[in-house]
């Protein structure tokens, strides 16, 4: 199977949408501390099907099951730490059982899926990042399920929704030098992260470290999607990743979501003419969308007529110049 990173340097990939957002849609109620990582010990089959409805809909990844859970997590709901570390394990064999489902020979990927620290707690703390943990706590914490996920077979890890620069540098260092492909999404409120720190910085963290073979954003207003890609790109020179939010925020106090979808699924265009290459939806963006970028991106970007928009291809043709005046002065 061609690796992610491969596919990449061809063109687009198309991400799914909320795993939540689908279970939801398929009757369950995920109103619990655990949120969709309960499903993973009450319901099983259910995340299969969520996968395949994503898989149905074009995604050609599928994101584990696993952004809530923890050891700890499982512990305070009654469940041991060896079971907990099973039931992370089956997060990544369901996936594993939608894509065996889909035998039509079109390349699909599993990512594992890393949620911060504050998902967790399950108090909305992940939109604020101030956690009061120092980089060497939140490794710690982190450590555990990296090593479960990377154990069962994920083709890419997710650092996804990482709402502050400590664990930026946290989860990176738990992943440079471990051969892992990775990707690295922060959440963002504007041009900051959630903490108030300047995106750009979180970006730049990355740049040097081979794992991550693409950076961006989740978990963000579809509105800022397009400066923050570009920022991403200009600032790393790696692929992007962007899955934003429907537009609607989410209030942890009545834990519901209020206010008016704005997410477009035809903005991908924008998102790839700055530098994006993983593309989906976060939460609230179901199949639909789902189906909807993968259309666009088969119309715009298909095997038979593929082009990357003027200017990606100008930084990437900028790049491999500067690749080859270094090899010149190397030789």
């Amino acid at each position: 199977m061609t690796t992610l990173a491969e596919a990449l340097e061809v063109g687009p990939v198309v991400l799914d949408g909320g795993l939540a957002t689908q279970l939801e849609s398929q009757g369950h109620n995920l109103d619990s501390a655990l949120w969709s990582a309960r499903l993973l010990h009450d319901d099983p089959e259910a995340i299969v099907q969520a996968h395949l409805a994503y898989f149905a809909a074009g995604a050609q990844v599928a994101t584990t099951a696993s952004y809530q859970a923890s050891i700890g997590g499982f512990g305070r709901a009654g469940i041991g730490s060896a079971q907990a570390e099973e039931l992370i394990r089956r997060s990544v064999r369901l996936a594993e059982q939608a894509r065996a489902s889909c035998d039509d020979g079109q390349d699909r990927w599993i990512a594992g899926s890393v949620g911060p620290f504050g998902a967790a707690l399950a108090d909305g703390s992940e939109y604020r990042g101030d956690y009061g943990l120092s980089v060497d706590e939140l490794g710690a914490w982190h450590r555990p399920r990296i090593a479960l996920l990377i154990d069962a077979g994920v083709d890419i890890l997710a650092l996804e929704t990482v709402p502050c620069l400590a664990e930026v540098e946290a989860l990176v260092a738990e992943v440079d030098g471990s051969g892992q492909p990775c990707w690295l999404s922060i959440t963002c409120a504007g041009d900051r992260t959630r903490a108030g720190e300047p995106a750009v910085e979180a970006f730049s963290a990355v740049r040097e470290v081979d794992e991550i073979i693409a950076v961006g954003v989740n978990c963000i207003d579809p509105a800022d999607g397009y400066p923050l890609v570009c920022r991403a790109s200009e600032s790393t020179g790696k692929p992007v990743v962007v899955y934003p939010n429907s537009g609607e925020r989410w209030d942890a106090a009545t834990r519901r979501w209020i206010g008016p979808a704005t997410f477009h699924a035809e903005d991908v265009e924008e998102w790839i003419s700055g530098g994006a290459r993983l593309v989906g939806g976060c939460c609230r963006v179901g199949p639909t969308e789902i189906k909807t970028i993968r259309d666009l991106v088969r119309s715009r970007f298909s095997e038979g007529g593929r082009r990357l928009p003027d200017r990606q291809r100008e930084r990437d043709e900028s790049r491999a110049g500067h690749d080859h005046i270094d090899r010149q002065h190397n030789s």
